[in-house]
């Protein structure tokens, strides 16, 4: 067989993947609250895995796990802000094994398998020949981005642009929230517009990555990053005022969830907000923006998707829709992400259309991890999966030739000192398909759900005398399944 001919037989693959967007954010998936056209459509046509984790509720750790397959402590890449990627873990990366493979390789958006303040972080050598770098939609950057050029070179004053308004100007209820809180647009005062947002930049670019690949004959794999629905909620007044925040639901949230996260911070344990009433929160008008971001990623999602059809790729191209990790958005009084494991911040949409493999309008219920995705990338594009992998293959998965049941037995979560604040807390989250249990390392307090009876994890069972015993049995298989996932060092290459 010529290489060209190989190269044909394998798919190209577009892995979309926002950030911070939850399980429970798209209207054919059950929500019936916010407007997501094209996904709804990519829903029928695809195959969606309804109880994805990732493997850390922050961006740089979650990213680094499902673009290697590994666990973020295996990798020793476990928080934001770090200096650099590990060049032992580089060679893990899913982009550089299909460069090696003969792909081309791109990105769109932002990467963070490192640190980006100011804008710009320390690239590992990631195999991404087509590099459209934009971390983040901020005006403050030293080191001007490739999305801030593109407003430039759109006749318009990207300092302008991406300003962020003062409360004065622009008055939103949480002003001392980290990341920037709600910024409610009106048609006298919009943040930025459709045509010049993060997320149709990412559309444009990708659009033209997918051109110059398709005009060199190779198979070509796409990362697409934007930055939303990522706070502050600043979505523009187009998609803002398409609802109606007075019809959405307020944040679930039970009278105890404030004791028990007092009782959390005031050990340490770190989260990024402390927590608030609803209405402190901007509520329900910051879930009105939250799914608006959300709605114009649908239509950017939408436009590619077109793209792929129009140039008559369909048939050959993997799509993945995911995000890196969730959003409390309100709930347990909590908004942003931390140390905590409830399912708004640990699980995520993941949604497979692969022409052969997965099955239309299809739902599969079972345990998934983020970090299954590089193993099924890497074995759709033909490239050795390394022995050691923790991810999981989902190829089996898609065509049926396991049962749901058999793929996974738990999923785990870590968070290691994760974010730059309070006492670097460490936690770990073991989930099966009916219990989740949290241990704090080095704190006495933990969490307990069954998550059968308590899917809103509102009742900790960790103190209850009668779930003992079940307490034990998990935190005994969480010890286990911590201890196999550890990089236990150089390959043997000598018998003693």
């Amino acid at each position: 067989m010529s290489k060209n001919t190989y190269d044909k037989l394998r798919p190209n693959i577009l892995w979309y993947c926002t950030d911070q967007q939850r399980f429970d954010t798209i209207r054919a998936l059950g929500n019936k609250y916010i407007n997501t056209p094209r996904l709804d459509g990519f829903v029928r046509e695809s195959t969606s895995f309804t109880n994805t984790y990732c493997q850390s509720p922050i961006c740089t750790p979650s990213r680094a796990s499902f673009l290697t397959g590994m666990y973020p402590s295996f990798l020793r890449n476990t928080r934001n802000g770090n200096a650099a990627f590990p060049n032992e873990a580089a060679t893990r990366l899913v982009p550089r094994l299909l460069s090696e493979s003969g792909y081309l390789c791109g990105l769109v958006g932002k990467l963070h398998l490192s640190g980006a303040s100011k804008g710009r972080e320390a690239r590992a050598d990631d195999g991404y020949s087509f590099f459209e770098y934009s971390h983040s939609p901020s005006n403050d950057l030293i080191n001007h981005n490739d999305y801030w050029d593109w407003i430039a070179c759109q006749s318009a004053d990207p300092g302008k642009v991406l300003q962020r308004y003062d409360t004065e100007q622009f008055p939103r209820p949480i002003d001392d929230m980290i990341q920037g809180g709600l910024f409610e647009p009106s048609p006298e005062l919009d943040n930025v517009p459709p045509e010049l947002h993060q997320t149709t930049w990412c559309t444009e670019k990708s659009i033209d990555f997918i051109d110059q690949s398709n005009a060199s004959g190779k198979p070509w794999m796409l990362s697409v990053n934007p930055f939303d629905p990522h706070p502050p909620h600043d979505a523009p007044w187009e998609f803002y005022r398409r609802y109606d925040p007075k019809t959405l639901p307020m944040p679930e949230v039970r009278d105890t969830d404030f004791e028990t996260q007092h009782q959390l911070s005031s050990t340490g344990i770190q989260f990024q907000t402390e927590p608030r009433t609803p209405e402190r929160w901007g509520f329900p008008e910051t879930k009105a923006s939250y799914y608006a971001m959300i709605e114009l990623i649908d239509e950017q999602f939408g436009r590619l998707i077109d793209h792929i059809d129009k140039t008559g790729q369909s048939d050959n191209t993997l799509i993945i829709f995911t995000s890196d990790h969730g959003e409390t958005l309100g709930d347990h009084g909590l908004c942003l992400k931390g140390c905590r494991f409830y399912d708004s911040l640990t699980r995520v949409p993941l949604i497979i259309r692969w022409p052969g493999k997965s099955k239309p309008d299809h739902r599969i219920d079972s345990l998934v991890e983020l970090m299954d995705l590089a193993p099924t990338v890497l074995e759709a594009a033909s490239v050795p999966i390394a022995p050691d992998t923790q991810g999981r293959t989902l190829t089996p998965l898609l065509t049926g030739a396991i049962e749901p049941e058999e793929h996974r037995h738990f999923v785990r979560s870590e968070f290691l000192g994760a974010l730059s604040q309070g006492q670097q807390s460490r936690a770990t989250m073991y989930r099966t398909q009916r219990w989740k249990i949290v241990t704090y390392h080095g704190y006495s307090t933990g969490e307990l759900y069954d998550m059968q009876n308590d899917p809103g994890e509102f009742n900790n069972l960790w103190n209850e005398p009668n779930w003992a015993e079940v307490k034990l049995d998990l935190l005994n298989r969480s010890f286990d399944a911590s201890m196999l996932a550890i990089d236990t060092g150089p390959n043997r290459v000598m018998p003693n």
